[in-house]
């Protein structure tokens, strides 16, 4: 019904910049709330940022002030912009999303397959 699609990934020197995308693809459905995920080997997942549908966000305290989280609700695509990266931000980001489903209004979560990020000198 629904797909989330994430790029952007890398590698990255500690200080510098990426912007993760995510698009969501399907049909019959309408998107609420739009996270991002991370998990590094060996750890938890963990909530990054997360953007409802009037655009309100939320931020773990060790991203704040770093990373942005924003919205095109006409592109269906949420995007997750990461400024002066630390070596604690390397793991497997994943984009997340909360969908009602029209035909039956079931409010599902649905997952992306995860980008890549490393930062490393």
């Amino acid at each position: 019904q629904v797909q989330l699609v994430e790029s952007g990934g890398g590698l990255v020197q500690p200080g510098g910049s990426l912007r993760l995308y995510c698009a969501a693809s399907g049909s019959n459905f309408r998107i609420y709330a739009m996270n991002w995920y991370r998990q590094a080997p060996g750890k938890q997942r963990e909530l990054v940022a997360a953007i409802s549908s009037g655009g309100n966000t939320n931020y773990a305290d060790s991203v704040k002030g770093r990373f942005t989280i924003s919205r095109d609700n006409a592109k269906n695509t949420v995007y997750l912009q990461m400024n002066n990266l630390k070596p604690g931000a390397t793991a497997v980001y994943y984009c997340n999303a909360t969908v009602v489903i029209t035909a039956t209004l079931a409010t599902v979560r649905y997952w992306g397959q995860g980008t890549q990020v490393t930062v490393s000198s």
